[in-house]
């Protein structure tokens, strides 16, 4: 079936035929079209529905909600059974797989994964709501997710919508952050933006000494410290919670910029905090330049995934080769990072200190601390041997001396 696109950046057109008649309706752009669609119902069994699944066939349900998202967890199971037997057949034939085509073949998996459980489609009229028998009021989830629909309705997954409600619920509740020598704090994810749930890099931030001259107001109210990737706003926040008399944070994402602002409100440190659209740096030169870029050199399938995932280390590479333009002469950069591509066989810790020597800067100092989530000590994750030797570091730098001169 031939399928649509509009011109809209946000929203493409799904068509489709049902009964005798054609349909559209609107699309997420970022989602990426099906290239078929059938109507299906209560009578399609979960094997019809795995089957067609599997082929690349989007179901677009007519049936029971609930009886949807049961369907959506046997489409799971079934995928877990597939996995696992193939997993079963190279354990017999003796097949250990190594990194980095272990993890290249774990993230295919994860895609597929993601595309299989992608499949089950909902429609919800303008107004975000849903017709369907059973089918629940998340009309607020979804707009706080994907904003005011332009006068139509939409066709979105089953598996997207359900996201909605989760990210809903986590920013009503939040992430409770208890640190060193500070007062808790509760940050709130928004929709597509990375929840702060690692919480051992934050401690590596909350005890690292701060720079004399990050603690001193700077002249005509310009800041003396930056957060270059804000994200959910923890680190600004974990930085004015410390005595910084102001921050400069940037993100190119608006999701990101809002949620830092919503936050940052929250905890009544708005005031000192300036948020700003931009790749990386604002103008001028800082005392302290923190950044937490994606740890993962890689390909982002999603969103969310844009926080762990940075492709050719684009973000991490344009950091360390634009703090020589931005640092003061006397100032740090604190680059917080895993060494989970490492293990991967991803990248060599020779390539991040060649890149960081390339741009100018020398290591000053660098903090270590073991992640203690729950992945960590899982023995059945594809990843464990990687992630069980993983190290988080806060590395503090510098301007080299011939960079100064």
């Amino acid at each position: 079936m031939q399928m649509s696109c509009s011109s809209s950046s946000a929203w493409a057109e799904l068509c489709w035929q049902e009964g005798d008649a054609p349909r559209s309706a609107l699309w997420r752009a970022d989602a990426g079209l099906p290239r078929r669609v059938e109507v299906v119902d209560d009578s399609l069994s979960a094997d019809q529905a795995f089957r067609l699944a599997s082929e690349g066939t989007a179901l677009l349900w007519r049936g029971d909600f609930q009886n949807a998202r049961q369907l959506l967890l046997a489409l799971g199971r079934r995928w877990e059974k597939r996995q696992s037997t193939a997993s079963k057949r190279r354990s017999k034939a003796g097949q250990s797989l190594q990194f980095p085509h272990g993890f290249h073949l774990y993230r295919q998996a994860q895609a597929q994964r993601a595309r299989l459980l992608g499949s089950l489609l909902i429609e919800l009229d303008q107004h975000w709501h849903c017709s369907l028998r059973r089918a629940p009021d998340w009309s607020q989830a979804c707009q706080q997710a994907f904003g005011v629909l332009p006068g139509k309705p939409v066709v979105m997954s089953l598996r997207d919508l359900l996201g909605a409600l989760g990210a809903s619920e986590w920013r009503k509740k939040g992430v409770e952050l208890s640190l060193p020598d500070l007062p808790a704090m509760r940050i709130h994810p928004h929709y597509g933006v990375f929840s702060p749930v690692r919480g051992e890099y934050l401690e590596l931030v909350a005890r690292a000494a701060l720079p004399r001259a990050a603690l001193l107001e700077a002249d005509q109210g310009q800041a003396r410290v930056w957060d270059i990737g804000v994200g959910t706003g923890v680190l600004t926040a974990l930085l004015l919670r410390r005595g910084v008399p102001r921050v400069v944070a940037t993100d190119l994402s608006d999701q990101a910029l809002a949620c830092a602002e919503d936050n940052l409100q929250r905890l009544g440190l708005g005031e000192r905090a300036s948020l700003l659209k931009t790749d990386l740096f604002p103008e001028g030169r800082a005392a302290l330049i923190v950044c937490n870029p994606p740890w993962l050199p890689g390909k982002p399938g999603s969103r969310l995934e844009q926080a762990v995932y940075d492709e050719g280390s684009r973000m991490l590479r344009g950091f360390l080769q634009g703090l020589g333009t931005h640092l003061l002469p006397d100032g740090q950069a604190w680059l917080i990072v895993s060494d989970l591509a490492e293990h991967l066989c991803l990248r060599t810790r020779e390539e991040l200190l060649g890149w960081i020597s390339d741009a100018g800067l020398q290591v000053l100092g660098r903090d270590d601390i073991r992640p203690r989530h729950g992945k960590a000590a899982d023995e059945s994750d594809p990843l464990h041997k990687a992630r069980a030797a993983e190290l988080t570091s806060l590395w503090r730098l510098g301007l080299a001396q011939s960079a100064q001169a």
